[in-house]
């Protein structure tokens, strides 16, 4: 919760941070390196993302938003496009070239929790708290990105929030963390079905914005777990 982003060297036994990135006025809450590893793409409680040049150590864009900035994500063929939520439900996708947005994505939700781009980059899955918004259905919704609308809007319909969105790298499908202490997954084509036969449990999540990911080679899949564990899960069994 500092205002500044670390980067820490992990082959040196003496020096290990590498430099600090001090550009935030207030607490960071997500930060994303770009695909060729040249730019880092920050965002916090100062209503703003950021984009900064590390090679260069200079802040070379920024995008001032209405809202608290929790969740960044870079779209997966395109490194100049990234999209953009916070505290007040609004989503949107900006060009980090241009400076501006290029769409909004607007559904009366509550607080946008996390988003994954699908593995073509035309759809993108948001998470957002359901006892914000009201409506269980709109726990985790399917996007078009191009359209601005949404596809599928009742694919987890438990009253649960889910803290964390992860697509898996070869598949079509995405996972989704739920507070009901279990990792659920879904199809990435329509219609986005739930997997009923299929879920992870053992870890547990309080509350807690607990992530969940695949491995590079996406056999694993990885959760925390409030009772400060890691619990590994066989993706394929």
């Amino acid at each position: 919760m500092d205002h500044a982003v670390c980067i820490w060297n992990v082959w040196s036994r003496n020096q290990k941070k590498a430099c600090l990135l001090n550009f935030h006025n207030a607490a960071v809450k997500d930060v994303k390196w770009s695909q060729q590893g040249h730019f880092l793409l920050s965002c916090g409680y100062d209503c703003t993302s950021r984009l900064i040049d590390v090679e260069k150590g200079l802040e070379t864009q920024v995008f001032r938003q209405d809202q608290i900035v929790g969740v960044i994500k870079l779209h997966p063929d395109d490194s100049n496009l990234f999209l953009s939520e916070g505290s007040k439900g609004q989503i949107k996708l900006c060009d980090a070239r241009t400076g501006k947005v290029v769409h909004d994505y607007n559904q009366n939700l509550g607080l946008i929790l996390d988003v994954e781009f699908t593995m073509n980059g035309k759809q993108f899955i948001s998470s957002s708290d359901v006892s914000q918004s009201n409506a269980s259905e709109n726990a985790i919704i399917v996007w078009d990105v191009s359209r601005e609308v949404p596809l599928s809007n009742q694919v987890y319909v438990e009253a649960y929030t889910c803290p964390c969105v992860s697509r898996h790298q070869f598949d079509s499908i995405f996972v989704s963390q739920s507070n009901g202490n279990y990792v659920v997954i879904f199809t990435t084509t329509p219609p986005y079905r739930l997997n009923k036969y299929k879920q992870y449990e053992g870890h547990v999540v309080s509350g807690f914005p607990i992530k969940c990911n695949f491995s590079l080679d996406g056999k694993k899949l990885a959760s925390g777990s409030s009772d400060c564990s890691i619990y590994i899960y066989d993706y394929q069994l």
